[in-house]
């Protein structure tokens, strides 16, 4: 526990750095800090999958790993100069596939089609996901909106729901899936919306208010038919539960591999996935949400 507390006291000194990074250092360069973070996800989040995996060639994980550590600074890049980063990462990622498949061909003795699949799944899993997690940090308005509703929705969607769970589990034991993670019960993941509609709440206060602040503030833009605030509340419902599911995913994962943790590199909390597998999931909510159809 103590591990944990340190760990994830650190994890909250670094996402405020990277906010206020963000926040002050105008011209857009504030936002390659989350942009170095999400690459490190990236990266280390499919390091992690294909070791646990254990069915890939080396050529195969270098193919693989190459392409997640390329991924979200080819989106930044393509996204800055000409607003076409998803083209430019699809197209990149078809090549990757591409090669992926003749490896497959010429060294069929050790690179197998089950191995190929997992190098795709980890493709889209670490590499496409983190994209979308940049993609956030760079939404032509709204970002540091969407970036603080993204973190505070599934940090207070993993506490509500282990306390709630933890609390009201002796009267409401239902399990939500006993086949996957036994402790996590229904209780549990009511618990979690409730926080991930908590945490939108949160998120959306503490933009209003620096958004009060002078020359640093940039008010929220918001064209919606309800109000600002009930919108974030609805965003922080949907991503809560995408979040929970994308842990449930990870669990599936690990069950299969039969392991308890992605990694080691997070003292207390596992590896890089075990921490960011709900928010490369609740990512995809909070990019279509504020980039397209609410806010």
């Amino acid at each position: 526990m103590k591990q944990r507390i340190i760990t994830g006291a650190a994890y909250i000194t670094l996402l405020v750095g990277l906010l206020a990074l963000k926040w002050f250092v105008p011209g857009g360069w504030g936002s390659l800090g989350f942009d170095a973070l999400f690459t490190a996800v990236s990266v280390l989040g499919s390091l992690e999958l294909l070791n646990a995996l254990k069915e890939v060639s080396f050529p195969q994980k270098v193919i693989t790993v190459a392409f997640c550590a390329i991924a979200v600074p080819l989106y930044v890049a393509a996204q800055t100069a000409m607003r076409l980063g998803f083209l430019a990462v699809g197209i990149c990622g078809l090549l990757f596939a591409t090669v992926l498949a003749g490896i497959n061909v010429f060294d069929h003795g050790q690179s197998t089609i089950r191995g190929t699949m997992t190098c795709f799944m980890t493709i889209l899993y670490c590499g496409v996901l983190s994209v979308m997690l940049s993609s956030v940090n760079h939404l032509a308005e709204n970002s540091t909106a969407a970036i603080i509703l993204l973190f505070l929705v599934v940090i207070l969607t993993d506490t509500f729901a282990f306390l709630v769970g933890s609390v009201f589990k002796k009267w409401l034991p239902y399990k939500l899936a006993p086949k996957l993670s036994p402790n996590k019960t229904i209780i549990g993941a009511v618990g979690g919306v409730i926080g991930g509609m908590v945490g939108a709440l949160i998120a959306y206060y503490v933009y209003y208010g620096m958004s009060l602040v002078p020359k640093f503030g940039t008010p929220l833009v918001y064209s919606g038919t309800m109000p600002a605030v009930v919108s974030f509340m609805l965003i922080g419902l949907v991503t809560s539960i995408f979040a929970q599911v994308g842990d449930l995913f990870e669990s599936a994962i690990k069950r299969e591999c039969q392991i308890k943790d992605m990694g080691k590199i997070l003292p207390g909390h596992g590896g890089v996935l075990d921490r960011f597998d709900s928010m490369l999931f609740g990512c995809v909510i909070v990019l279509f949400s504020c980039g397209m159809l609410i806010i």
